[in-house]
């Protein structure tokens, strides 16, 4: 398990990531979500033990990360800027990592090189943006490690590359227990992939929740009242979003479907219906409220 508290880390001026807790048990999918600059890729840095932090601690089954070697040994970590040494071939790093991860399955690295049609003997320079994210994935799923920490790993992936990388994720997590912590900006390639999602924002963390909990406690109400309302319609309802045009409302609210239903049998509408909200229409209503709207430079 992973577990982090109070963990800080800060660049001179720029609190990266501020005093986060989490946990992120074994088998699970985390996904990592978070505006532009919320912290994500520095706290992936924190757990592969690539950075310590400043303040708190950063734990994998109750042992520190940083600079522990056994420990490392069991994650692999798949940066968003592909490094690669110069003129090496996907040949020459399977050879590195083999040195340092003493479970590595060659067998595995060459069944998938031929399958998403790679030549391990040809130099990593001269391949796309998107080989090179599927040579960073091929090594990181042979390494065999308990942990793998992905940074934006589907960006630059076309849909069956991505499809394919997500269900060999799956495969591994069903399989041998994988737990993959994926932070990305495509909310909509986690939602169908992560079982848990962890919000950062402005260096700290606004929730970390399993996703089907978080989705029962939000929903988007669309309704048509038979008449105007003496003052506000939703009072007592934790209310999001909130978007009218004519009699017909659309409210995003915090609360239990059956909460949400008794105030509908209250209002007596002429029509409504729930509707599922999407993980990144959780995204922007939670950032939302925590005073990140963007919307506002459009009026």
């Amino acid at each position: 398990m992973i577990r982090t508290e109070k963990a800080t880390k800060q660049f001179g001026t720029l609190l990266a990531v501020d005093h986060v807790d989490t946990e992120i048990h074994e088998g699970s999918v985390f996904g990592l979500i978070g505006s532009n600059g919320a912290g994500k890729s520095t706290f992936l840095r924190m757990l592969a033990g690539i950075l310590a932090p400043d303040e708190g601690i950063v734990r994998i089954d109750e042992q520190e990360v940083y600079e522990n070697e056994e420990i490392k040994k069991r994650c692999f970590y798949i940066s968003d800027e592909q490094f690669f040494f110069p003129n090496s071939t996907p040949d020459d790093m399977k050879n590195y990592y083999k040195t340092f991860y003493p479970n590595f399955d060659e067998a595995r690295y060459r069944m998938l090189m031929d399958g998403f049609g790679l030549d391990g003997n040809r130099k990593i320079r001269t391949f796309s943006k998107g080989m090179k994210k599927q040579v960073s994935v091929i090594c990181g799923l042979s390494a065999c490690t308990d942990y793998l920490f992905c940074d934006e790993t589907f960006d630059g992936l076309d849909p069956v590359a991505r499809q394919t990388i997500k269900g060999l994720f799956a495969g591994d997590v069903a399989d041998r227990g994988l737990t993959p912590v994926i932070a990305s900006h495509n909310l909509r390639e986690l939602e169908d992939i992560c079982d848990h999602v962890g919000l950062l924002h402005r260096g700290g963390i606004l929730f970390s929740r399993d996703l089907d909990d978080m989705k029962l406690g939000l929903h988007k109400v669309q309704l048509i009242l038979r008449q105007p309302p003496e003052g506000d319609p939703f009072a007592g309802i934790e209310v999001l979003k909130r978007e009218q045009r004519g009699s017909l409302y659309t409210i995003t609210a915090r609360g239990t479907r059956e909460q949400l239903e008794e105030r509908m049998t209250v209002l007596q509408p002429a029509f409504y219906e729930m509707l599922p909200l999407t993980l990144e229409e959780i995204f922007i209503s939670e950032t939302e409220v925590a005073g990140y709207d963007l919307k506002k430079l459009l009026l």
